[in-house]
């Protein structure tokens, strides 16, 4: 197996798993990770478009919430520049490994990176998962407000060979969210799991442990193989919250998601010294079905919050928006397929 980030590479180590083909550090592995995506899915509701709320697109989401993990082992470089995104290892004074704090982020990854290196550090070691959420949601939003232009342009272009070709972008572009939805849905996982958001990643660690948390690398068995033994979809679906709009950044939301996983690094270690994640306890059982539900809840929430965002977005160059394409400023044939080049 190619994949040597450290991080993953210490986890993998103790589980014996190094050698091992398709031996990868699986977040909430299969099982939990399908249950996030078709769960947000099935909760999608009618003002997104209809395209998104189906049964199959439910399981492909499931499928493609998979592919971080599953491409992983493809080479050191993809795989050095790829496996930070999975985690951010914040200290338990809301420091990232002695660096920014997690919750005053810079803006950019480079000033981020910059930020680290003068604690001594940097992403590959302290991971840069904030980032991803963000990255994500963008593309997210501008996959929808391509869409939207798109969708407009089939519905109100005259010309049938013009028609023809916004309805064959309009259905790449339904083929592209569902890939780029699926794959951050991944990462919008991996955070409701506390270990991913905090230097305690498998194992309490080195430092200062004063009640007697668990050493032992724990991160992957609580994670995919206790879920997949213990956690029932329904038990998952139970749990989820109602659609909450923080009226906020999405900086903002997604800073306060990554806060609610981390605040829980204690009790979830405290619940490992009280045997509560042995198979058939229903104490871890159900701490892990509300992370599951958590992540499900917030993928819907968020999906929603990028389509709202999208009608504003503007596509194109030069750039314009849909209201702007509606008043006839542009047509959505000429932003799309960049006609006046």
């Amino acid at each position: 197996m190619t994949m040597k980030h450290p991080r993953w590479a210490g986890i993998l180590l103790g589980l014996g798993l190094a050698a091992t083909v398709g031996g990868q550090a699986h977040a909430w592995g299969n099982s939990g990770h399908r249950m996030i995506a078709v769960l947000a899915a099935e909760a999608f509701p009618p003002a997104l478009p209809a395209f998104l709320r189906t049964p199959a697109i439910a399981a492909q989401l499931g499928e493609m919430s998979r592919e971080p993990d599953r491409s992983r082992g493809a080479g050191k470089t993809h795989d050095t520049m790829r496996d930070p995104g999975h985690f951010v290892d914040i200290d338990d004074d809301g420091r990232i490994l002695a660096g920014p704090r997690f919750d005053a982020l810079p803006p950019t990854i480079a000033e981020y990176e910059t930020a680290l290196r003068a604690a001594g550090t940097d992403s590959a070691k302290a991971g840069y998962l904030s980032y991803v959420l963000i990255d994500g949601w963008q593309q997210l939003t501008k996959d929808f407000a391509l869409w939207r232009v798109a969708d407009h342009g089939v519905r109100t272009e005259k010309n049938a060979a013009r028609r023809a070709w916004l309805e064959a972008d309009r259905t790449a572009r339904q083929r592209l969210i569902v890939r780029d939805l699926g794959v951050w849905g991944h990462y919008v996982g991996d955070t409701s799991y506390p270990l991913h958001v905090s230097s305690h990643y498998n194992g309490w660690g080195d430092g200062p442990n004063p009640q007697g948390y668990t050493r032992q690398r724990i991160h992957v068995p609580l994670e995919g193989p206790f879920v997949s033994r213990n956690v029932r979809q329904s038990a998952v679906r139970a749990a989820m919250t109602a659609y909450q709009d923080c009226r906020c950044t999405i900086e903002a939301r997604l800073t306060a998601y990554i806060a609610d996983s981390w605040r829980l690094v204690e009790p979830f270690y405290a619940l490992e010294k009280a045997g509560g994640f042995k198979d058939g306890d229903s104490r871890g059982a159900a701490f892990q079905a509300g992370r599951l539900a958590a992540a499900a809840s917030q993928l819907r929430d968020l999906t929603i919050e990028a389509w709202k965002a999208s009608e504003a977005m503007s596509v194109g160059y030069p750039a314009v928006t849909l209201a702007e394409i509606k008043t006839g400023k542009a047509t959505a044939y000429d932003i799309l397929y960049s006609s006046t080049d």
